[in-house]
């Protein structure tokens, strides 16, 4: 008998069929972290830098490669503009220092400083950063990835004297930054109250006008 209103049973091609049921079933921990930086959001250098560091978001694989921590997680809360650097409000975090790798030339795979955040009890791995001292530079600012290294300033107290002028460049590689994937601070960073925290003024260029 024809009941003229019942339904055909729709068919698919099989992929699209599972595809379909594996999106219904994934956990949403699958899902990329609310404001992560991701590879899709770097440019393809910088996910291949990312993906050569990944070993280095446990500190102690850090600290057994040459990376020292310097204990302080550093913010500056009123920002700064002076030059060509812009220091937006918010912070940096602990930096962990290979001195190793210090010295007139940059490898994309071998960053200077590598960038934590405090979490709890734990240390998240948030940026790096590529740079060198201001006395073995040279008259051109060093440059990597395209950038120049911003530059020269003072040292960022109080984990290096104001003497210690130097270039730098930060690198946003694993947490999102509302400032730019380059800017030295990120406001999604906050240090914790007390303990090694310490919120100061960012360093000043050397040599800046203001300074004369």
């Amino acid at each position: 008998m024809n009941t003229g209103s019942s339904a055909r049973p729709t068919r698919g091609h099989p992929l699209r069929v599972a595809a379909a049921a594996l999106a219904l079933l994934a956990p949403p921990s699958m899902a990329p972290a609310q404001g992560a930086a991701t590879p899709a959001a770097l440019p393809p250098e910088l996910v291949t830098v990312r993906a050569g560091l990944e070993k280095y978001q446990d500190p102690i694989v850090a600290v057994h490669d040459g990376y020292l921590s310097t204990v302080a997680c550093v913010e500056f809360p009123q920002g700064m503009s002076e030059g060509t650097m812009k220091y937006v409000a918010g912070g940096m975090g602990v930096h962990f220092l290979n001195l190793n790798f210090v010295g007139p030339s940059l490898d994309p795979a071998k960053p200077q400083v590598l960038i934590y955040e405090p979490d709890g009890d734990k240390l998240k791995l948030v940026a790096a950063e590529w740079f060198m001292p201001a006395a073995v530079a040279g008259a051109t600012p060093p440059s990597i990835f395209g950038k120049p290294l911003e530059g020269p300033m003072e040292g960022h107290e109080p984990i290096m004297p104001p003497e210690f002028h130097h270039y730098d460049l930060h690198v946003w590689l694993w947490k999102s930054n509302p400032a730019g994937v380059y800017s030295p601070t990120n406001p999604a960073v906050k240090c914790p109250q007390g303990g090694y925290s310490h919120a100061g003024a960012a360093p000043k260029m050397v040599g800046h006008e203001e300074h004369k």
